[in-house]
């Protein structure tokens, strides 16, 4: 019998395909506009965040407005530039009066988000705000774990004050700044590591150096 073999989609064309079968689904907040996410599909780093706000419900693009604007300038300030990575959402369609996403619409949104990232498979996750932290890490606390290195199905999650929240006030705006300047570290220091070990539960990285240290 002869099998016809069909041609293996890249990247590009998974996500096109993602991109159309989320705006076929009947979701929550379908009175908002999709917004997908947007960047180098081969990035080291990926950033999600929690949810569009009226300018990015606006544009369909993902983190253009004041948010967006502070980590572009950040991005600048570690000498990337935003066409290095990728960024995107948990929830892909802004909620009514930029209020918090409903635990209903993140269930609802999150294998569109699950198959967004295997797709792109980044090696590194920035996450920013505590939404798109708890997605990966649902025990952490933003205030005590922003700027900590985690490790997660073979990635390194890396947990950001949300921009916004950073908008607030100097404090928050001095924390969001470290940590984020920490980020060419992180891909460094997983540059010069072997292999990341996936069979264990996230974990600290700092956490597993002490415990180590404590045997010798």
């Amino acid at each position: 019998m002869h099998v016809v073999q069909f041609p293996l989609m890249n990247k590009e064309e998974r996500l096109k395909k993602l991109q159309a079968e989320l705006a076929q689904a009947q979701l929550p907040l379908m009175e908002s506009n999709l917004v997908f996410g947007e960047g180098n599909i081969d990035c080291e780093v990926l950033f999600i965040g929690e949810a569009p706000g009226k300018t990015e419900d606006e544009l369909k693009r993902p983190f253009v407005g004041r948010a967006g604007q502070l980590v572009n300038k950040l991005l600048t300030e570690i000498g990337w530039k935003r066409e290095d990575v990728y960024i995107t959402n948990i929830v892909k369609r802004r909620p009514p009066e930029n209020r918090d996403p409903l635990p209903e619409e993140i269930e609802a949104y999150k294998p569109f988000l699950t198959k967004q990232i295997e797709i792109i498979n980044p090696k590194i996750i920035a996450t920013l705000g505590r939404f798109s932290m708890n997605y990966f890490l649902p025990f952490a606390k933003i205030t005590r774990d922003q700027g900590k290195e985690f490790e997660n199905n073979g990635r390194i999650i890396y947990p950001i004050l949300h921009p916004a929240a950073a908008l607030r006030g100097t404090t928050m705006m001095n924390q969001f700044r470290e940590t984020f300047k920490k980020l060419p570290e992180v891909v460094a220091r997983l540059k010069n590591k072997p292999q990341i070990d996936t069979s264990s539960k996230p974990e600290p990285i700092a956490r597993k150096k002490e415990a180590q240290d404590k045997l010798f």
